[in-house]
Parts: structure tokens; C-alpha cells; sequence
């Protein structure tokens, strides 16, 4: 049996557990604080460091912010910051981080044959039915998204960065610090404005939405989205680990 060592990677902390062939948990999951400020090395060694207090594995998932090509960082949101997401951005970070070979770095450290991908795509492979064009949105520090293809990963948008409303980007105008703002009711009244708004682009078959936050919709906007629409458990992103080794995506 082929165990798979999935670690979970965003802004404010990173989890991973260890999971069987069926996607079950051999371990209760651990979550450490995200350091900052994050240059890559002290990434890979947190990863490390997270990894030697769970069981052997076979091999490595890591799903992390950002557009992530092939193993490789193009460019991350927070880990360039100097204390965390919304904070100031540390030039010398976004160097060390633009072109980092994340893949490589870890598979090197873990001794182990390692996939890494965008944080909302190891989710998805958790969740997606196979069937139709299925999109996946997450919602925590900010918004995380996927889409599929009849199972298959097409190529990552980073949504997140998009222009949105009054100036914000997708990742200001639902991420966690306006939901602290403006309270669960309003903040769930921006999500269903952002589905509608994202539903005459993708022209999705379903939608999901998964993400630490997405609990927290209330029931009344998720009745409003329709059935396409449908609420994933957190839990996805590291269940995903596995089934992301057989979904095509490690070609991306």
C-alpha cells in the first residue's frame, strides 16, 4: 500500500497528515503557525519539520497559495509578505520566491517523490465528481480557485488577483479579514455576489466551495446560489493529496 504524506499550506497556518490508498487518515492531522517573514528555505524545513512528526510515507502532496507551473513558483500572495497576509511586501522575498523550484527543493529534503500544486487544485482532487466542467472555489486568508475538466486539471487562474469591486482584488473582498469586518451575513451576501458574477464565465456544471470559511455561509445566500452550487469540508485539502497523483495534474 502507497502512503501519501499531504501538507496543506496557507496563510496563517499549514497542516498535513498522512493517508492510505483510500484517501483515510493514518494520523489525526497537525497544524503549525505560518512563519514569517517565509523565505524558501525555511518553507521547505517547515515542511520537514511537520513531516517527521506524522508516520513514514511514500511519497509528498503539497498544495500551496499561488500560481504554482510545474512544480514551480511563479508568484505566491503571503509568503512574500514580511509578517503575513495583508502586510508589506518585502521585495526581496517576491525574488527568492519568483522561479523557486518547490518541487525539486522538496522532493531533495523529503527523500521522496513530491507533487506540488496550487492549494485550491489538491482540494479539488479531493472533491470533483469527474464529470463536466467543475470549479472549485476556497475561502480562507483569501480565494483559492480550480477548475476541471471532466476530472482533468485545467490550466491554474490565480482569481485571487483579479480586480473585483471598488478597487479590491477577490482575495480583499472575501478573504477573512473582511469577513471579520462586516460579520458572517454580510460577508456571505459578497459570496453569493461573487458566484453570480463568476457563473456567466466558467458556465460551470457544479461549483464547489470549500476553504476554513465556507462553513461559515449562511444558509439563506447558499440557498439562494442554486444546486449547482455545493459546500465542501475543509478536510478536502488534505484528502486530495492522494487522488491529485491520479487526476492528471502532475503534468501542469
Amino acid at each position: 500500500m502507497t502512503f501519501t504524506l499531504t501538507i496543506d499550506c496557507g496563510g496563517g497556518g499549514i497542516k498535513g497528515s498522512v493517508l492510505d490508498e483510500a484517501g483515510t487518515m493514518r494520523a489525526q492531522p497537525i497544524r503549525v503557525p505560518t512563519p514569517y517573514p517565509l523565505p524558501p528555505d525555511l518553507f521547505v524545513k517547515t515542511l520537514v519539520g511537520l513531516g517527521e512528526q506524522l508516520p513514514t510515507a511514500d511519497r509528498v502532496t503539497v498544495g500551496m497559495p499561488g500560481m504554482i507551473r510545474h512544480g514551480v513558483v511563479v508568484a505566491t500572495p503571503h509568503y512574500v509578505t514580511r509578517s503575513g497576509p495583508r502586510t508589506r511586501v518585502d521585495p526581496e522575498l517576491v525574488e527568492a520566491w519568483h522561479g523557486f523550484d518547490a518541487r525539486t527543493a522538496l522532493a531533495e529534503a523529503f527523500g521522496l517523490p513530491t507533487l506540488v500544486l496550487n492549494d485550491a487544485e489538491v482540494h479539488g482532487a479531493g472533491v470533483v465528481a469527474g464529470t463536466g466542467c467543475e470549479l472549485v472555489l476556497t475561502l480562507g486568508t483569501g480565494l483559492g480557485c480550480a477548475l476541471f475538466d471532466g476530472g482533468e486539471l485545467a490550466p491554474h487562474l490565480e482569481m485571487s488577483q483579479a480586480p473585483v469591486r471598488w478597487g479590491m482584488s477577490y482575495d480583499t473582498y472575501i478573504g477573512e479579514h473582511e469577513r471579520r469586518r462586516l460579520g458572517d451575513a454580510l460577508w456571505s451576501r459578497r459570496v453569493r455576489n461573487v458566484v453570480d458574477g463568476l457563473r456567466p464565465v466558467f458556465l460551470w456544471d457544479r461549483v464547489y466551495l470549500g476553504g476554513g470559511n465556507s462553513r461559515l455561509i449562511t444558509p439563506t445566500q447558499l440557498a439562494r446560489m442554486g444546486d449547482d452550487v455545493v459546500v465542501v469540508p475543509n478536510t478536502a485539502g488534505i484528502v486530495g493529496g492522494v487522488r491529485a497523483w491520479a487526476l492528471g495534474q502532475e503534468v501542469r
